[in-house]
Formats: C-alpha cells, sequence, structure tokens
C-alpha cells in the first residue's frame, strides 16, 4: 500500500472529482541506486520503466494530461558521467517506447531548454512528437527536459515585451492568457504528485499550480507502481476543493 499524505480529511471517493491533468516530480532515483548498491543511472533506468506503466494506467484513468518532471535547470550541476547516462536514456527510451505510445494513442510533448541536451537528443525528440501527432490523443504526455519554472515566467514576460515592441500595442494579458507565453502545453494542474519523501515543489509549473492539490509519497520513483498512481488519484477524489469559496 502507497503511502499518499493526504492532506483534507477522508471521504469517499466521488467519481465526478476525477482529475484531467496530473503532474509528477519523479524523485528518488539516485536514492534507490544507492540503496540497491547500483550505479546512479540504473536508478534512471527503472526510473524509466515506471513510467511506461504509469502512462498506461494514466490512459486507463481517461486523463487529459499527464506532465513529468524529468531534468530540472539545477539538475545540469550533477556529475557529467551522470548526465551522458540520462541523455543517452533518453534516446534509448524513446526508440523503444514510441512505438508502443503511438498504438495508446499518446501524444508526446517536450517542453524546457530542449536544445541544451545536444542535437542527437533533440532530433529523437523531435522525431517523437511528430510520430505520435495525434490531433484525437488518448493522452497528452508532457515530458519537462531542462525545465525551471521561474526562468519559465521570466521567459514568458520577455516574449510579452517583445511582442509588444514589434506591434507597438497594448497587449491584453489576463491570469489565463499568459499561459500562452509559457512552455508547458497545459494550464492549471489538477493535482501534483511527489515522490521520495520530499515535500516541496522544486521550481516545477510555479504558475501552474496556484490552486493544485498536493499529494507527497514516501516512496522512491523507482518503487511507485501504477497501483500507488490509482492510490493517490483516489486520494484527490476524496478532496473537496473550494477555490477560496465558502462551502
Amino acid at each position: 500500500m502507497s503511502l499518499c499524505i493526504d492532506l483534507i480529511t477522508m471521504a469517499s471517493a466521488n467519481p465526478a472529482n476525477n482529475p484531467k491533468n496530473v503532474g509528477i516530480i519523479m524523485d528518488g532515483n539516485g536514492r534507490w541506486a544507492k540503496q540497491n548498491s547500483l550505479i546512479t543511472n540504473r536508478g534512471h533506468e527503472k526510473g524509466v520503466a515506471v513510467v511506461k506503466e504509469v502512462v498506461k494506467e494514466a490512459v486507463r484513468q481517461k486523463l487529459q494530461s499527464l506532465t513529468l518532471y524529468a531534468f530540472s535547470t539545477e539538475n545540469w550541476s550533477r556529475p557529467k558521467k551522470e548526465i551522458s547516462g540520462i541523455k543517452r536514456l533518453i534516446i534509448e527510451a524513446i526508440h523503444e517506447q514510441v512505438p508502443e505510445l503511438a498504438e495508446q494513442k499518446v501524444k508526446l510533448n517536450f517542453f524546457g531548454e530542449i536544445e541544451t541536451f545536444g542535437k542527437k537528443v533533440h532530433t529523437s525528440i523531435l522525431k517523437a512528437e511528430n510520430d505520435t501527432s495525434f490531433t484525437k490523443p488518448a493522452l497528452n504526455l508532457n515530458i519537462a527536459l531542462g525545465y525551471g519554472g521561474r526562468s519559465d515566467i521570466i521567459n514568458g514576460i520577455r516574449t510579452i515585451v517583445d511582442e509588444a515592441k514589434k506591434t507597438k500595442k497594448d497587449l491584453q494579458i489576463d491570469e489565463t492568457s499568459f499561459f500562452n507565453y509559457l512552455s508547458a502545453p497545459i494550464n492549471d494542474l489538477d493535482v501534483l504528485i511527489r515522490t521520495g519523501g520530499d515535500h516541496r515543489i522544486s521550481n516545477f509549473l510555479l504558475y501552474h499550480i496556484a490552486y493544485t492539490e498536493l499529494i507527497f509519497v514516501d516512496k522512491l520513483w523507482p518503487d511507485f507502481s501504477s497501483n500507488d498512481f490509482q492510490d493517490c488519484l483516489n486520494s484527490f477524489k476524496k478532496r473537496k476543493r473550494r477555490f477560496g469559496k465558502r462551502v
């Protein structure tokens, strides 16, 4: 049984309260490898296998989108050997899993500073997106690579300023239209899950989580299962979302 920390009083699950947009901070690959006396990249490999099962469950649950935090801008400070292994793993995972994702009608979207991963990774990503470019996908699978929430917001503001200078018009920007200037291909998240036992956001989708329900799981990502994912979604269904209103 998973250890989802439910911050709201327990109640019966409400089928009408099914989440549409779910995000996951997949934390714990390195610690899992260390606990099992393995090199760090073995943890990342096991983590990729978990992604495969969670995506299947997301399709089964009829989610609209699943957004995964795969690599942050801060992760570039990790050892070069680990980063090289991650780049290799991205290419291998795309090659091995895209055909199955296409069969499930899962649309892949990568966002963040993807070009910083080099030409081989970038080319693989573009091909994967092209091979899964469904107009009516069963699931939008969004992968954050080289992503940071603060820099995303700053880049969005810069784009608005540049657009205003070029058009010489007073642009009408509100809370909803600002999403169009951000790199993540989603608006608000319904629920954000973080594995690994830490209770923080780590610069992920900062603009998108204003009213997102947060679920923290003690399990390390390589130990996370589709059943754990179900438990987290059921935890969300039991919550009463007030959005600042009195209920």
